[in-house]
């Protein structure tokens, strides 16, 4: 019943429709440009997975850092009472 309402957001896409775009993309990019799109794509997700790593690794680390130690608590005044 959605799907009858509102056509646009089903996307039931078959074989020919893939066949289709796939002849558009052809047309619009080339042959020769579109192997070169799909490695600049790879090589973007490629870094995103890295800079995903990265951020996890940082979190991680972080998480299991020890916090830093408290200094001795100052004793000066205690030695200025001694001295005098």
């Amino acid at each position: 019943m959605l799907m009858d309402i509102y056509p646009v957001i089903g996307f039931n896409l078959g074989g020919p429709e893939i066949l289709i775009l796939i002849l558009i993309i052809l047309i619009l990019f080339g042959a020769k440009r579109i192997p070169e799109m799909m490695k600049g794509l790879g090589q973007g997700v490629k870094e995103f997975k890295k800079a995903a790593r990265d951020v996890s690794s940082d979190e991680d680390s972080a998480s299991s850092a020890k916090p830093p130690a408290t200094p001795p608590a100052n004793s000066s005044k205690e030695d200025t009472n001694k001295q005098a």
